[in-house]
C-alpha cells in the first residue's frame, strides 16, 4: 500500500475498489456525473482539498475529462494534483463491450500504471506526518456517535460541522476525519459540536 498525502478522486465505485489495494488514502468517488449536482460532494472535496490537498484520477475518456474539469473549477488551483492514465483502447473485463471511445478506464488498468501515473504526477515522493494517535470508530461510539440513543442526531450535526455529506459510511468517516484533523482537534471540535447544540435547544 503507498501512502500518498491527497485524498483521491475517482469516477466510480470500481475504480474506488481498484485503488483501495493499491493507495492508503481517503478515495471519494464522483458518481460519474453525479458530482455535477451533489451539492454535498462539491463542499466535501473542497474542504478535503483545502486541508491536504486533492488528487484527481478520472478515465481518459472525454466523460473523464469533464469531470476533472468541473473539479478544476470548483477548487483552488494550488490544491490540486492531477494524474492521468494514457490512453489504452479494451475494454474492463467485468463488461460485455467497450466503452464508447473504447477506452480502458481507471479500473481496467494495471497497478503498474497507476503507480507510473502517480509517479508522473509527483504525489510518492511526500512526506507524510503519522497522527500520533489516530481517531477510531470506538472514539465515534463512545462519544455518541453511533450505536446508541440520539446518535444520528449527534452524527447528523458532526457531518455538518466538517462539511461532510450526511451519507457517508463510518469507515469513510474516520478516514476522512484522520485526514482533515487530529485527534485532539477532533475532542476540541466535539465541544463546539456539543454548544451548538445547547444553544439549539435553549
Amino acid at each position: 500500500m503507498i501512502k500518498i498525502k491527497q485524498a483521491v478522486i475517482v469516477e466510480g465505485k470500481y475504480d474506488k475498489i481498484k485503488l483501495s489495494g493499491i493507495i492508503d488514502a481517503p478515495i471519494i468517488q464522483t458518481d460519474g456525473f453525479g458530482i455535477f449536482k451533489d451539492k454535498e460532494l462539491q463542499q466535501m472535496i473542497r474542504v478535503l482539498s483545502e486541508k491536504r490537498g486533492i488528487l484527481v484520477l478520472t478515465d481518459s475518456d472525454s466523460a473523464g475529462f469533464k469531470i476533472r474539469s468541473f473539479i478544476g473549477s470548483t477548487v483552488d488551483p494550488k490544491n490540486i494534483v492531477h494524474a492521468y492514465i494514457p490512453d489504452i483502447f479494451g475494454k474492463e473485463s467485468r463488461k460485455t463491450e467497450p466503452s464508447k471511445e473504447g477506452k480502458i478506464g481507471v479500473e481496467g488498468v494495471s497497478e503498474e500504471i497507476i503507480m507510473r501515473s502517480l509517479a508522473n504526477a509527483g504525489v510518492l515522493c511526500e512526506s507524510i506526518a503519522e497522527p500520533e494517535r489516530p481517531i477510531t470508530k470506538l472514539d465515534l461510539y463512545e462519544h455518541g456517535f453511533t450505536g446508541g440513543e440520539g446518535s444520528a442526531k449527534k452524527r447528523k450535526a458532526l457531518l455538518k460541522y466538517y462539511s461532510f455529506p450526511s451519507r457517508l459510511s463510518s469507515n469513510a468517516l474516520v478516514k476522512v476525519l484522520n485526514f482533515v484533523t487530529t485527534y485532539d482537534q477532533f475532542l476540541e471540535d466535539i465541544k463546539e459540536i456539543e454548544k451548538e447544540a445547547q444553544k439549539c435547544s435553549e
